[in-house]
């Protein structure tokens, strides 16, 4: 299977620039000591996530000509398609499975874009169909090398902000983020760790990466999880990088990425969700399973419900 390349990833950069973020990193001084700790922020994004990268790039490289595009998301790349759609002028169905963050539907809903709720299960049939019906194309949340190529220029950024830099952490979900970001951390560093991060309650691509072969997880079970985020799991694509690039998953409790939720909030002042606090979490509480040296954990989103961050911060 043909990976992403990091001259695919470079030429990303350039077409997304001025349409997302080009995120700092951020010191933590409550790091511990000797284990010195940068965020990268990607809640800082237009639409509250990393998902612009991707879903720009992948939207921009269709041409004028698309009549529409179709996306399935649990929020954050449902709102990034509706927000890269509504800045080139093109019409967006986003199909979001019923368990999604409100907060997340109704921001997509004021992007432009029309929404459609279904069970977690029938989400990626629905966006199929929907798309053949009106000639749309479906650009889909992970598996795709467009956007994995887009999700890639967050590593580009990493290495070039902080070129000695020892471990990345990355949240887990279908993939398409940490492949991006491995293939590029490793084509400019070969030495770098990169460890993904998963929810225990969805753990999927953890047991397919320690069984080298795709172990697939019940949606039922995935969705356990209060990282509504974190609930895919990876594609073939998605896998191919995991296992060419990715050093190890670990995972943590659901009680360990809601406490790092109030630590960004309190400490960092960042809003995270909790699928954007697992890297955290996994900083301070696995520390024994990770690599020493400098750290930067890539804080995905920061779309959580109002009510979880109040009861969180109270």
């Amino acid at each position: 299977m043909d990976l992403v390349t990091i001259d695919e990833i470079r030429a990303a950069a350039e077409m997304i620039r001025g349409t997302a973020v080009r995120t700092p990193l951020l010191p933590c001084t409550w790091a511990e000591a000797g284990r010195p700790l940068w965020l990268k922020p990607e809640n800082l994004q237009p639409v509250g996530a990393f998902k612009i990268r991707g879903a720009y790039h992948a939207i921009a490289r269709l041409g004028p000509d698309v009549g529409g595009v179709v996306t399935y998301s649990s929020g954050n790349h449902g709102q990034a398609v509706a927000y890269a759609a509504r800045a080139l002028g093109i019409p967006a169905v986003i199909v979001v499975q019923d368990n999604a963050a409100p907060v997340k539907i109704e921001a997509t809903r004021a992007l432009g874009a029309e929404v459609v709720v279904v069970p977690l299960t029938e989400r990626e049939s629905v966006a199929a169909e929907i798309a053949e019906r009106r000639g749309a194309v479906l650009v889909p949340p992970f598996d795709h090398r467009d956007v994995i190529a887009g999700q890639g220029t967050i590593g580009v950024e990493v290495v070039e902000d902080l070129p000695d830099v020892d471990l990345v952490l990355v949240p887990v979900s279908g993939g398409g983020l940490i492949s991006g970001i491995a293939t590029a951390v490793k084509a400019l560093r070969p030495g770098v760790r990169v460890v993904g991060v998963e929810p225990e309650l969805s753990a999927d691509a953890r047991d397919s990466l320690a069984a080298g072969e795709l172990v697939h997880w019940a949606p039922e079970q995935r969705a356990r999880t209060v990282a509504e985020g974190l609930q895919s799991e990876p594609s073939e694509l998605t896998f191919a990088h995991l296992r060419k690039f990715v050093d190890d998953i670990v995972t943590v409790s659901e009680d360990e990425m809601l406490a790092a939720v109030t630590i960004l909030a309190r400490r960092s002042r960042l809003i995270a969700e909790p699928s954007g606090a697992v890297t955290t979490a996994a900083y301070l509480n696995r520390g024994a399973d990770l690599p020493a040296g400098r750290t930067v954990a890539v804080v995905s989103g920061g779309n959580i419900e109002p009510d979880l961050l109040r009861r969180l911060t109270a």
